[in-house]
């Protein structure tokens, strides 16, 4: 018997066992795969360790949010790296632009681009640091079009949400600006691999006497009384607890829930049907040693001035994000660098219902089309990278699906909607009354938005306010 047990072992539910295991909550996390982490996990090649999706953080500084709730945490001595003053770089249309640590930097820094819409810049970076639950019904691209009177500029912010799915009829403001907001505050990089964040949370938890076991896949939930009575895994394992957190994709805990009359058939539609996000497409390549050196920002790169059209339709890549990995030793030689571009689902829908590693050679060489493509912008920041790269691996949505349980392999979960907001984002609660959820499908995607939903989940067990 526990006090909590946690389906899933991605940053979510990890957060949730570290900091319910420091109350003193007897903690288990079962994830069903052999490597826990999901989308934090980095995997080896060769010498090599490659990140599955971190890249950086923000707000780490002290008094800013990210700050205060890793060091809650016990995550703020792992070796954080600030990036450049100049942490996000921009290139449109040829033209190149910076984004610089600050709200008054930043909105200055384009300023210098764009005199004639200081104020604008002003009245939009004040608007960040003030964002409400209001936001969640404004449309982003709406928003923007009545801030910025410049086409350019209103592409030029939006830029670095390539971290998000930059839809224009939808997109809610609240998630736009929670993506922006804390890296202009402040900006790092981990000087390491992400195992390292997943291992420091997972010997939190062991050390308060906690368990973490992998290839423990829970397949039903028990339910008497209206609470979940128990979790029943794979091989035949059943473990009990008080409470339940739940860190899958809220459709495939439905799957988990068949059995469980509480749950009624308006929940499980709701969560069933929901619309997911794109995946990403990311080539990661090695670079052969003495190529290049490290640059401590990140460059988004498009090819024309629109950056919100990125996923509407079946076309080449029109945009790439470049993300340089810390060297690990003390020179400055680069070894590894990211590119992603967004990818819908129904660009990798023809090879979904082949296994890993069976889907022919017109699969590899689709993937082989997109880094060239990935790659073709990349020089526009990087020239001559084609002849720089030593090694390079892909992964698609479907790799997403394969490995994390991602339904249509959607990198930042299920979609927010401005215009059903009531549908689209979701109570840490659920019918049944000490079942929670927790992730990046429940209310914010990316780092910090998991971060603040698992704070506000164990919100629920500790009867805390969240932070």
């Amino acid at each position: 018997m526990h006090d909590v047990l946690i389906i899933g072992s991605g940053l979510g539910g990890l957060e949730c066992g570290a900091l319910l295991a420091k109350r003193g909550f007897r903690v288990l996390v079962l994830e069903g795969s052999n490597q826990p982490g999901g989308c934090m996990q980095s995997f080896r090649r060769g010498r090599l360790h490659y990140d599955t999706g971190l890249h950086y953080v923000g707000g780490l500084a002290p008094g800013q949010v990210m700050h205060q709730a890793f060091a809650q945490l016990g995550l703020l001595d792992l070796p954080w790296q600030r990036m450049d003053e100049d942490f996000d770089h921009v290139i449109i249309g040829g033209r190149h632009f910076a984004f610089r640590q600050g709200y008054e930097a930043f909105a200055e820094g384009l300023a210098k681009d764009f005199p004639h819409q200081r104020e604008a810049l002003h009245s939009y970076v004040q608007r960040l640091q003030n964002i409400t639950a209001d936001d969640m019904d404004i449309c982003a691209y709406d928003y923007l079009r009545q801030t910025f009177s410049d086409e350019l500029l209103l592409n030029v912010v939006s830029a670095a949400a390539m971290k998000t799915e930059l839809r224009r009829e939808s997109l809610p403001l609240f998630n736009f600006a929670h993506t922006c907001s804390s890296y202009i505050e402040s900006s790092w990089r981990l000087k390491g691999n992400g195992n390292m964040l997943v291992n420091k949370l997972i010997s939190i938890i062991r050390e308060a006497g906690g368990e973490v076991r992998t290839n423990s896949k829970v397949t039903r939930l028990t339910e008497a009384d209206g609470r979940i009575e128990s979790a029943v895994c794979a091989d035949g394992q059943t473990y009990k607890a008080e409470f339940y957190i739940s860190d899958i994709h809220p459709a495939v805990l439905c799957e988990l829930l068949e059995g469980c009359p509480t749950v009624r058939r308006v929940f499980r539609r709701r969560m069933e049907a929901a619309e997911n996000t794109c995946g990403m497409f990311t080539a990661q390549l090695s670079i052969k040693p003495g190529a290049l050196r490290y640059f401590a920002h990140n460059v988004f790169v498009y090819d024309k001035p629109n950056v919100w059209t990125m996923t509407e339709e079946n076309t080449p890549v029109k945009g790439v994000m470049i993300s340089a990995r810390v060297p690990e030793d003390s020179s400055d030689d680069l070894r590894q660098i990211d590119l992603l571009t967004p990818m819908p689902w129904h660009e990798c829908k023809a090879w979904a219902e082949t296994r890993v590693g069976r889907r022919g050679e017109d699969y590899n060489a689709f993937c082989r089309q997109k880094t060239e493509q990935c790659i073709a912008l990349a020089e526009q920041y990087i020239p001559g990278l084609h002849d720089m790269v030593e090694q390079c691996y892909t992964s698609t949505p479907l790799t997403y699906r394969d490995y994390l349980g991602n339904p249509e392999g959607g990198a930042f979960g299920m979609r927010k909607d401005c215009r059903k907001s009531m549908l689209t984002f979701h109570s840490v609660g659920s019918p049944l009354q000490n079942l929670f959820l927790t992730g990046q499908s429940i209310i914010l995607p990316g780092i910090e938005g998991v971060t603040m939903t698992a704070f506000e989940t164990c919100s629920k067990i500790t009867r805390d306010n969240a932070i």
